[in-house]
């Protein structure tokens, strides 16, 4: 391919531009705000999953509690039902007052041991209710570190992005000069390597930083200004 020795410093230009604009977007994926917000959204999915199984244990321990409830209501009900009939003196007969004052004790102590349960299960409640809401204050925590990173973050990113425009519309500017062929030549060796063409300094290609050999430099001395000869490493536009 031929092309202007002039066209051919244009493509250092872009090779500027194009490398002005990747360092802008490495800067925009790499913010610090960026890996700081991934840290907390792992932090956050830990507290999350730990909240979960608490509220998930105080869940069974509030369903077991309603559960003595219902034990308890009938036994009290029953118990203050039977202790009525004795103390009325409805029950004559010897025998079955002796049974149902024995069914008396034994709904007494049940009662009890039931009793007993419910309020080891209020503790264990209550102990677990505070356990939820310590993990509820940690992921709060959490929450509001995130906002103010992504306060910042996007911020950052509506520098950046207008920057990246900027640069979008200089790069633009500068590739509307370029013969097309040139210019088509450029973007797909661009596409691979994120730049087209590169300064040959001192039989070194500024693209890749390989050293040319001797063979390679003859051929790039021979070639006439209006040639456009590559770099035989990495394939870049050899601007000389």
């Amino acid at each position: 391919m031929k092309a202007s020795p002039e066209d051919q410093l244009r493509l250092l230009v872009l090779a500027d531009a194009d490398v002005a604009i990747a360092r802008a977007r490495h800067r925009r994926a790499e913010l610090p705000e960026v890996a700081q917000l991934r840290e907390l959204g792992a932090q956050r999915n830990a507290v999350t999953a730990e909240l979960v199984a608490a509220e998930t244990q105080l869940g069974d321990l509030v369903a077991e509690q309603e559960q003595l409830e219902g034990d308890l209501e009938p036994a009290r009900a029953r118990l203050v039902r039977n202790q009525g009939r004795v103390d009325a003196g409805e029950i004559g007969d010897p025998k079955a007052l002796r049974s149902m004052l024995e069914e008396i004790e034994h709904l007494k102590g049940r009662i009890s041991k039931l009793e007993d349960a419910e309020l080891d299960l209020m503790q264990s409640i209550e102990d677990t209710t505070a356990v939820c809401d310590e993990i509820a204050a940690r992921r709060g925590v959490i929450d509001n570190q995130a906002r103010g990173l992504i306060a910042a973050r996007d911020s950052a990113f509506a520098e950046i992005d207008a920057e990246l425009v900027e640069l979008g519309n200089d790069r633009q500017a500068q590739a509307v000069v370029v013969p097309d062929e040139l210019l088509a030549m450029y973007e797909k060796i661009a596409a691979r390597w994120g730049t087209g063409a590169a300064k040959l300094t001192d039989g070194r290609c500024m693209g890749c930083h390989v050293e040319a050999n001797a063979a390679d430099l003859r051929q790039y001395s021979a070639a006439s200004p209006d040639q456009v000869v590559r770099c035989e490493e990495c394939g870049r536009i050899l601007v000389r």
